[in-house]
C-alpha cells in the first residue's frame, strides 16, 4: 500500500528518558507519558482506521534541542519502515548550521531529514524568528531544500506571519494549528491570526495537538469542531495534514480517540479532500515517496 492510499501520521514523538532526559516530562500531570515510547508502541496504540485507512507512514519530530537526538531519530528512520521522514533540530543561530545539517544528512538515515524545528513556543523574545542570526539559519535551511515546522503559541502568530512573508520560498507547516485556546472557548483572536498566516501560500497546517489544548478530561467533539471549521475554511483540505502528537495525546485520550474524532470531522468532506488531509498533504510536504515503501 502506498502512502497516498494509507494513513500518514505527520507528527509523533519517540523518547527514552533514561537515555536522553526530557525535562518537560517532569511537569505535573505528565506522569502517564513519563516512560519510554518507541515506534512499536505506536504500532500497538494506533489500531483504529480513519475513513478506512490504516497507519502506513509517520513523521517523527524532535523533542529537545539536541543534535544527537536528531542523529538518533535519523538512524531510527533508516531501521524502521514506518518512519518516512524526520523533523530534526539544529541551532539556527549558529554560523555553522550548514555544516551541521550537511553532517546530519550524510550520516545514517540522513536522507530522511526533511525539515527542522525549534521550540519557539519557549522563547520570550517576541521577534525571535526575526533575529538576524535566526534568519540567516533559516536561509540555509531553505537553500538545502528543507522545510521548517513552526511551533508557536497563539500569542506568537505575528512573528510566524513575518517569517512566512520574509521567506516565501521556505516550505512551512504550522504545528498543532498554533495551539488555539480550545479549553477557553475564545477563538476570535486565534482565528484572525491563523487566517492571516494561511494567506501565505507556502504554509501548511497540522491538525494535531488540539485535544491537549482542550480540557484533558472533559473535551468532546463539539470543543474541537470550531477549530476544525476555521482551519478547513482558512487552509482548505489540500493544506491540512493529520497528526496525532502521540504519545503526548495519551494525556487526553490517546491515538485512537483522536483518530475517531478526525474521522467525524471529515464526514462532510469528499473522498479527495479526505485523502489530502489523511495522506496527500503530508506526503507532498515531507516528500515521503522518496523513502522506501512501507510494507
Amino acid at each position: 500500500m502506498s502512502d497516498i492510499q494509507g494513513l500518514v501520521d505527520s507528527h509523533h514523538h519517540v523518547w527514552d528518558p533514561g537515555h536522553r532526559p526530557q525535562p518537560w516530562l517532569e511537569e505535573p500531570g505528565h506522569e502517564p507519558i513519563r516512560r519510554t515510547f518507541r515506534p512499536d508502541d505506536l504500532r500497538r496504540s494506533a489500531t483504529r482506521a480513519v475513513a478506512g485507512r490504516t497507519l502506513t507512514r509517520t513523521v517523527v519530530v524532535q523533542c529537545v534541542t539536541s543534535v544527537p537526538e536528531t542523529r538518533e531519530l535519523l538512524a531510527l528512520a533508516a531501521e524502521d519502515p514506518l518512519i518516512g521522514a524526520v523533523v530534526g533540530w539544529a541551532d539556527l543561530t549558529s554560523p555553522a548550521i550548514g555544516d551541521v545539517l550537511d553532517d546530519l544528512r550524510s550520516g545514517p538515515g540522513g536522507r530522511y531529514l526533511r525539515a527542522v524545528r525549534h521550540l519557539v513556543q519557549g522563547e520570550s523574545d517576541p521577534e525571535w524568528l526575526q533575529r538576524p542570526d535566526v534568519e540567516r539559519g533559516l536561509g540555509v535551511v531553505q537553500e538545502l531544500g528543507l522545510g521548517y515546522d513552526v511551533l508557536i503559541r497563539a500569542h506568537q502568530f505575528p512573528q510566524a506571519v513575518r517569517l512566512a512573508q520574509r521567506f516565501p520560498g521556505l516550505p512551512l507547516v504550522l504545528d498543532h494549528a498554533g495551539k488555539p485556546p480550545v479549553a477557553g472557548h475564545d477563538l476570535a483572536a486565534w482565528e484572525r491570526e491563523v487566517r492571516t498566516l494561511a494567506g501565505c501560500p507556502q504554509v501548511r497546517c497540522k491538525v494535531s495537538g488540539l485535544i491537549t489544548e482542550a480540557d484533558w478530561e472533559t473535551w468532546a467533539l463539539d470543543d474541537i469542531r470550531p477549530v476544525w471549521d476555521v482551519l478547513l475554511s482558512a487552509f482548505g483540505p489540500d493544506r491540512l495534514m493529520f497528526g496525532s502528537d502521540w504519545p503526548v495525546s495519551v494525556l487526553a485520550g490517546g491515538w485512537n480517540r483522536w483518530a475517531a474524532t478526525v474521522e467525524e470531522l471529515l464526514a462532510d468532506c469528499s473522498a479527495d479532500e479526505t485523502a489530502a488531509v489523511l495522506a496527500g498533504t503530508a506526503t507532498d510536504f515531507y516528500r515521503l515517496k522518496e523513502g522506501t515503501s512501507c510494507s
